[in-house]
């Protein structure tokens, strides 16, 4: 294993297809320097994600999870940022209860167009990541609690 290897963090990013992953493909396009970091998960709409996806990620090693989709009423498929957005929202006062700073999770809209917000907002998420360092492993008490909880849901 290398020096590098060890330092860099994993960073999981959920596009969307229709927007977000296209705003990459533009930032990309227009060679805007971006972080390596981000691990990217094309998904067909923000609204398809699963919170668990994004808890499987964070319990699994993750260091951070960025979800990125379509501008409220811009979505490909009319209300699927809306779907995600509540279900976000939800995620996130979650995440404490298991002990995983709310900051290693983020959420933003970034149209196709928007390639230099893309780079903006993956600079910044990275960069916070980064100051976090790595997450720490979650115990198994924590673990079995958010199962009863997601059980309950």
């Amino acid at each position: 294993m290398s020096a590098d290897a060890a330092t860099e963090l994993r960073i999981v990013g959920f596009l969307c297809n229709w927007c977000s992953y296209g705003g990459a493909d533009t930032a990309g396009v227009g060679r805007f320097q971006q972080p390596t970091d981000l691990r990217v998960i094309r998904v067909p709409c923000s609204g398809r994600i699963d919170p668990l996806f994004i808890m499987k990620s964070l319990i699994n090693g993750a260091d951070g999870v960025l979800v990125s989709g379509c501008h409220p009423r811009d979505c490909h498929y009319s209300e699927g940022n809306f779907y995600a957005r509540r279900r976000l929202e939800a995620l996130k006062n979650f995440l404490p209860i298991l002990g995983i700073d709310e900051r290693r999770f983020s959420y933003t809209w970034v149209s196709a167009s928007e390639g230099q917000k893309w780079q903006t907002v993956v600079s910044k998420f990275t960069e916070e990541i980064h100051e976090l360092g790595h997450a720490p492993q979650i115990n198994a008490e924590r673990l079995a609690q958010a199962k009863a909880a997601m059980a309950a849901m």
